[in-house]
């Protein structure tokens, strides 16, 4: 595979503490979407992990339902690592989102490829991947959310497992697939919500 240089562009360098939405947006637009991504981050072994899981990945027909009923588009970045298993875990789910709706605008970052906005969606002030930031239509960022989703925290603490990123060869089973699935959305609906009824959003973009 080929070594994949650090990124620059204009607004990213001077990202400051937080990026200014330019910078955000920058990085957006440096960003690949979910098959561009896997095709220029990750081995042909770490490729199949990904669209395995993906292809487990079912919504229910309420799900698709309320994914068809997004209006507000949604720039979601996600900082992810081709090798993480807690991202071939998680990562395929929101690709299914985005199929569902033309809402979610859904980009897909290199953890190392933009070293100053990754320094930037740290988690308890560590370098965690997962982490997706979801964005208004401006790129003013509206929520931060990542590593694993409240339901694989609760089984990683009742069955005490030290590691922090597994390898992803073991796919979850479907019961945790659906709770991740669930976990997840409810994220992107709360944010889309968020937008839906933001005041300034309306009055610069209308309903």
């Amino acid at each position: 595979m080929t070594t994949i240089k650090p990124l620059a562009s204009p607004g990213i360098t001077d990202a400051g503490a937080p990026p200014s939405a330019e910078a955000w947006a920058a990085a957006f637009a440096a960003a690949l979407p979910y098959e561009q991504f896997l095709e220029r981050h990750a081995t042909p072994e770490q490729s199949e992990r990904w669209r395995g899981l993906h292809d487990r990945v079912t919504l229910t027909t309420a799900q698709r339902a309320l994914l068809g009923g997004f209006v507000r588009r949604m720039p979601v970045l996600v900082l992810a690592g081709a090798w993480c298993g807690d991202c071939v875990n998680q990562c395929p789910a929101f690709a299914r989102f985005a199929e569902a709706t033309t809402a979610i605008d859904l980009r897909f970052l290199d953890r190392d490829a933009l070293p100053e906005i990754a320094a930037h969606l740290t988690v308890c002030g560590g370098q965690r991947v997962p982490v997706v930031t979801f964005f208004s239509e401006d790129f003013t960022p509206v929520l931060f959310y990542g590593d694993r989703t409240l339901s694989a925290y609760r089984a990683a603490a009742a069955a005490q497992l030290g590691e922090s990123c597994p390898s992803g060869a073991v796919a979850p089973p479907a019961d945790a697939i659906s709770a991740m699935v669930s976990d997840w959305l409810d994220q992107f609906e709360r944010v889309q919500l968020i937008l839906r009824l933001s005041g300034r959003l309306r009055q610069k973009h209308g309903d």
